[in-house]
């Protein structure tokens, strides 16, 4: 949801940076209005005894008052502030119009949903019912549907996104999806050629939008029910003005909706109508020098280089007796695993044994799996993560950080920090850079002990056309790419 989220939340943007400048602004204020009371105090109080005792009695008594007041008046600026300004995203965002998503089947910004109302927010409509032509655009512009497949199709999505995709706050780094994990993520089992919506130019037939749908089980706290993966929403920059991303949101959705589904799981770096869970990314360093050089890292306080090296050290070798690379013959054990295991959460997938092994199966610079077997050749263990590196933009000697995250696991006997431990070990020992994981599952129970730092970013989750009570982090069990 990446390019639509830069539209539809600059209002929103631009109240959260007025209320930080407010901030900034009122304690500059309060320490050039005290510094100067302070230093005439210190001056009134070195006037010699004599005759000028009284009037430093009183000019003391004087700048106490001047004080008091200036105190009082500070503390009604951060108590008026305070009531004015946003106090969370939620609060920022409840505040915009969303003209878009307020035409849409999802909750308003601070909706309250009980659990006896888990459930769609508009009942399925009949297929007559349904729009059967494309929306229309605006002129020299039309609708193609991308052959994933076809190789040159799929360069052309990827410059597309490499160019204008999701970038961090600085505009500093920028997702860099290879080929390959493009074509692995948009055709799991179930794949729809007409799901892979592209925008083009009429007259030079160039892509300049995006907006994918993959089929999805999902297990919504007692209910499950089919659904799509909406990925990989994306505009060219020259058009973010021309409020293309909601033409794409209505037209995958009109898509969907005649294949007979009507609900969408999707996630986004920031608040939108509708959230089901609220979610924070946490970073591992594995090549400190590189992300210091690049800054994506920064030195602390009285840290050198050398002895933050040493704090992030790693063994060359896993610990974990049994612990090696998935094979075909495992599949059938550790999807069992998985299976039992996101039984427990509110938000999860229900996957069958193709789906688990075409997602999860050890692909070359896409996915890495693991399991750990017994001696009698019992699979108790299974963790797996994925690799998605990043173009590091105007940097003179590095051009790609090489990112992998936590992708699914289960495991039944070996605790869960010694696991990620030994993935962590295997992928500094195939170059990359930083280990990123959500605090979502059972993951806050290696983030602090294996010295993941919590990120500035969080990864809101939506399900569109459904209404649901918002749950912990910890109840979330859904990985997208």
């Amino acid at each position: 949801m990446a390019e639509q989220e830069q539209a539809e939340l600059k209002d929103t943007n631009q109240i959260e940076s007025d209320v930080d400048q407010t901030t900034k602004s009122t304690q500059k204020k309060t320490k050039d209005k005290v510094t100067p009371v302070a230093a005439s105090t210190a001056a009134t109080t070195d006037v010699p005894d004599g005759s000028g005792q009284n009037n430093n009695a009183r000019s003391t008594e004087s700048v106490q008052s001047l004080l008091k007041k200036i105190v009082l008046a500070e503390q009604a600026s951060v108590a008026n502030n305070s009531r004015s300004a946003p106090k969370s995203d939620e609060e920022a965002a409840s505040r915009q119009e969303w003209k878009f998503w307020h035409t849409q089947p999802v909750p308003s910004i601070g909706t309250r949903v009980t659990s006896e109302n888990n459930g769609p927010v508009e009942p399925n409509k009949l297929l007559e019912e349904l729009k059967a032509e494309p929306y229309k655009l605006p002129d020299g512009f039309i609708w193609d549907d991308v052959d994933i497949l076809e190789d040159e199709q799929l360069k052309e999505l990827y410059v597309l996104l490499n160019e204008n995709y999701v970038e961090d706050d600085d505009n500093m780094f920028r997702f860099d999806y290879s080929m390959p994990f493009l074509r692995w993520a948009l055709c799991a089992p179930g794949w729809i050629r007409k799901w892979h919506v592209a925008l083009r130019v009429t007259k030079s037939r160039k892509m300049v939008g995006f907006i994918s749908a993959v089929p999805i089980k999902m297990k919504v706290y007692d209910k499950e029910v089919q659904m799509v993966e909406i990925n990989f929403l994306c505009v060219h920059k020259k058009l973010r003005l021309k409020r293309m991303a909601p033409v794409l949101i209505k037209e995958i959705t009109r898509r969907v909706n005649l294949e007979g589904i009507f609900q969408a799981v999707y996630t986004a770096g920031v608040v939108l109508p509708g959230i089901v869970g609220k979610c924070r990314y946490w970073h591992r360093s594995l090549n400190v020098k590189k992300l210091i050089a690049v800054k994506f890292s920064y030195l602390g306080r009285n840290m050198t280089l050398q002895r933050m090296q040493k704090l992030y050290r790693l063994p060359e070798e896993t610990h974990v007796k049994g612990f090696r690379v998935m094979r075909e013959s495992d599949v059938p054990q550790a999807f069992a695993l998985l299976t039992q295991y996101l039984k427990q959460f509110d938000l999860s997938p229900v996957f069958t044994q193709e789906e688990f092994e075409y997602l999860c199966q050890n692909r070359s610079n896409i996915v890495s799996s693991f399991v750990v077997e017994q001696e009698d050749g019992e699979i108790t263990d299974f963790i797996s993560y994925y690799h998605l590196s990043s173009t590091i933009m105007s940097h003179p000697q590095y051009k790609t950080l090489n990112a992998c995250y936590m992708y699914y696991y289960a495991a039944s006997r070996t605790p869960l920090p010694d696991l990620v431990n030994d993935c962590l070990i295997h992928a500094h020992n195939n170059d990359v850079d930083v280990f990123n994981a959500l605090d979502v599952m059972d993951n806050k129970e290696f983030l602090e002990k294996l010295k993941f730092g919590v990120g500035d970013g969080n990864l809101q989750y939506y399900i569109y056309n459904w209404k649901c009570p918002q749950m912990n982090p910890e109840k979330v069990a859904l990985l997208l790419q």
